[in-house]
């Protein structure tokens, strides 16, 4: 196992069956992620090996970024993808308090439904955040996580829904969050890099990643 996390770059192969399987299933595209770390991590094997992922889509490419404690690109079915791993140990080293960074990170923001008193025993529903809630929710989550942030864009992104009997029941709202922000706490930073934000990390929420900010 390596000191610092490992992130790899693969870009999607359109024209594979399996990614276009995963694509149109949040579940399926977990189970694929999944095959890059070890096995036999226990009850609880994406907490195990770091697993955070997001997937980034334009008009002309799908890449998915995969952040482990380790990664084997080579165990994905054949013809997924090109992968470039690298190590975030240069970016680890490089965070300091006060330096201006670029972020990015798809989030599920929620909270727990309150309940009355007649319901006392009982744990609420999970309820996603919209808009100002929403904004409010990862501005707390950042400060947090040792950043102040400048700038926060939102943009809505397609509903993760695994394809079940169920689906409709565990359908998961993403938002993406870009912007700047000035780093206030390296530790809580990186340890929130590593374990990633908020829910949802199954489908493709939580991990962020930070660039330095650039000056004009």
């Amino acid at each position: 196992m390596n000191d610092h996390p490992v992130i790899a770059r693969i870009r999607l192969n359109p024209h594979s069956r399996d990614v276009q399987r995963d694509l149109r299933d949040a579940t399926q595209m977990h189970r694929t992620v999944m095959r890059m770390v070890p096995d036999n991590l226990g009850n609880a094997p994406r907490q195990q090996a770091g697993l955070l992922y997001r997937l980034e889509e334009t008009d002309t490419a799908s890449t998915l970024l995969v952040q482990a404690a380790t990664l084997d690109p080579a165990r994905l079915p054949t013809g997924y993808g090109q992968a470039d791993v690298k190590s975030l140990a240069p970016m680890f080293t490089a965070l300091r308090k006060g330096l201006g960074v670029r972020y990015r990170i798809v989030l599920n923001p929620a909270k727990r439904e309150r309940l009355s008193l007649e319901e006392k025993g009982k744990r609420g529903r999970i309820v996603p955040l919209s808009g100002a809630d929403a904004d409010q929710w990862w501005l707390r989550r950042a400060t947090e996580a040792g950043l102040d942030l400048h700038v926060l864009t939102p943009t809505s992104m397609e509903p993760a829904r695994p394809r079940t009997p169920n689906a409709s029941a565990m359908r998961h709202s993403l938002l993406r969050y870009d912007g700047t922000a000035t780093v206030t706490d390296p530790d809580a930073l990186t340890e929130a890099v590593i374990h990633g934000i908020g829910r949802g990390k199954p489908y493709g929420a939580g991990l962020l990643s930070l660039a330095p900010a650039t000056t004009a």
